[in-house]
């Protein structure tokens, strides 16, 4: 099966012009794909690279993902508020100058894959494509790594599709529920 088959794109992403002129990188080609892979050091997932040829990076409208256990967000659920676009002309895109690398080098986050979501802490936590734990398709699993929990790190999804297709709107939560 393709990735993000039956995916319904029409109402996945937020706009805003923020959104446009720092995370919706520039339409994704094959080559940029690869030059990003070989910055990266790592094979993006089918689905994300699919996710990306819809709209390279940006806000999507569901934010939040169930987990089994807590973090410092919440005793259920990690929150998002963007998805990083595969390039490297956006700040915020994978190679971009706050991308992937600006978290692993500056900001002291463990060099276990790819950080491709931030969260709404203002860098205390993100989200991560896991390539220690590769699922039985041989892709990594996504991960929350917490700053503020000495970087603890916590399962949220088998897969990149798999965790597009968890997302849910913050509403469905109890704020009061937060840690």
């Amino acid at each position: 099966m393709s990735p993000l088959a039956n995916f319904d794109f029409s109402d996945f992403w937020r706009w805003s012009e923020f959104a446009q002129s720092e995370y919706v990188d520039e339409p994704l080609t094959d080559q940029l794909v690869a030059r990003v892979e070989a910055s990266l050091g790592h094979v993006l997932p089918k689905a994300y690279v699919a996710l990306c040829r819809n709209q390279n990076g940006g806000e999507p409208e569901r934010t939040c993902h169930r987990t089994a256990s807590p973090t410092t967000w919440a005793s259920d659920h990690v929150a998002i508020t963007n998805i990083k676009g595969i390039g490297f002309e956006k700040i915020w895109s994978l190679c971009g100058k706050f991308g992937h690398s600006s978290l692993v080098e500056d900001g002291g986050y463990p060099p276990i894959g790819v950080y491709f979501a931030d969260c709404p802490s203002a860098g205390h936590d993100a989200l991560c494509l896991d390539y220690r734990n590769l699922n039985a398709d041989g892709e990594p699993t996504v991960v929350h790594v917490d700053q503020e929990w000495d970087y603890q790190v916590t399962p949220v999804a088998d897969s990149f599709e798999s965790f597009l297709r968890g997302l849910e709107p913050s509403d469905v939560f109890d704020s009061e529920d937060d840690i």
